[in-house]
């Protein structure tokens, strides 16, 4: 019966019950739990959720990794597979799942709304596909191999880790040296091949009716940061009062990486269209964010908000751009400008790798565009003779 369970899961005919919950909890280690359907945190979960947190890993990642972990734990309740008795055909059952199943994330009610897959004519990115993506399917695989690590090495659970590993990749990494390339090895199975993207940007005259949509002082300002300085959606939202530096164009924001408050530059256009947004608002306190909702009882404004102000610029234009598109826009827009060093482009996105910086480093179409219409319209260059040359003589020994 369960092996009939483990193929229909695999070829996706059937769905695994949204049994469970994740909570955040008031305490900091760990800061969210994974409650079963009798809502009891599953016992199991718990070490190792405090651990991750202790092991100073942000909130974020223990929110993250819960929900994958709820996700491993509803497969095993359905399987009626106990937690440390799992084996390799399980987590066979959880890919197929993930493979087939729509992502409840990516439902729309909206019918004129794009098919999930399709390419948007305008901007040339794809719209996400109904299903789970290659990168969360790999991330599942990552936190369940993770978990059962954590208890192989308290002599708990399976003796062998349910999730196959890659012994080529062990080998690959074992003594990396930066300065080298990584040698190439092979995917574990179930992994999943994950396509390689290149970082999209808004072009220069896709930007003007972009930022012409902008209704309201305050979404012109933070777009125009954004830009700017290539801040995350999150770290610009943050920005408070304290943290403005006027005179020295500069605000200071909680980098996602170290988590220490560091300087970035911005534009002198957006610190004043900034001004005249909190000179219509009023200046919050010191301490609290500077971009505040509009509407309803006075609040900062959140990254789902200001999700919310792209959507309704994408659905007047036609366009699919994201809030990361902007520090996309950013980073190429410094990458390609010959006064900046790469390496003063890495310092102002704070990269960890000069790698990373380096993708934006390329040229743009709409450049390109330009350059190849440039080159068509030249006139063709008709060939002469040097002079002191007879062209009788010329045209003897060549021809016509």
């Amino acid at each position: 019966m369960t092996e009939n369970l483990r193929q229909r899961l695999i070829e996706g005919r059937i769905d695994v019950p949204r049994l469970g919950s994740v909570v955040q909890l008031k305490t900091e280690h760990p800061p969210y739990m994974v409650l079963g359907q009798d809502g009891v945190p599953v016992a199991p979960v718990v070490p190792y959720l405090r651990d991750l947190s202790l092991s100073d890993n942000s909130p974020s990642t223990g929110r993250s990794y819960s929900y994958d972990l709820l996700r491993w734990f509803r497969i095993l309740w359905l399987l009626g597979t106990p937690w440390d008795k799992a084996v390799e055909s399980d987590v066979a059952a959880m890919v197929g799942w993930l493979r087939t199943a729509p992502n409840p994330q990516r439902q729309r009610t909206n019918p004129n709304a794009p098919q999930p897959g399709s390419v948007n004519q305008r901007t040339g990115k794809r719209y996400l596909k109904p299903g789970y993506a290659p990168s969360t399917i790999n991330h599942a695989l990552t936190v369940v191999s993770s978990f059962y690590e954590f208890y192989r090495e308290k002599g708990q659970g399976p003796v062998i880790n349910p999730v196959p590993s890659s012994s080529a990749r062990r080998q690959a990494l074992a003594h990396y040296s930066p300065d080298e390339p990584i040698k190439t090895f092979r995917r574990a199975r179930f992994r999943q091949r994950t396509p390689k993207v290149e970082p999209r940007a808004i072009p220069d005259a896709m930007w003007d009716e972009f930022f012409a949509v902008m209704n309201h002082d305050r979404d012109r300002a933070a777009v125009l940061l954004y830009v700017s300085s290539g801040a995350r959606a999150e770290e610009l939202l943050g920005v408070t009062p304290a943290d403005i530096e006027w005179q020295g164009q500069l605000v200071y924001v909680i980098s996602k990486g170290t988590k220490l408050r560091e300087p970035i530059p911005v534009s002198p256009q957006g610190l004043v269209v900034l001004a005249a947004y909190l000179d219509a608002i009023g200046l919050p306190s010191p301490n609290e964010p500077v971009f505040r909702t509009r509407r309803g009882p006075d609040k900062p404004l959140s990254y789902w908000a200001m999700r919310r102000v792209m959507q309704r610029a994408n659905a007047r234009l036609a366009t699919n751009w994201t809030l990361h598109d902007l520090r996309h826009t950013a980073a190429e827009r410094m990458a390609n400008d010959p006064h900046l060093t790469l390496v003063e482009v890495r310092a102002i996105l704070r990269h960890t790798d000069l790698a990373t910086t380096g993708r934006y480093l390329r040229a743009r179409v709409e450049d390109l565009f330009d350059a190849l219409q440039a080159h068509y319209n030249r006139p063709k260059v008709q060939p002469t003779i040097a002079p002191g040359y007879d062209p009788d003589d010329f045209m003897a020994v060549f021809g016509g």
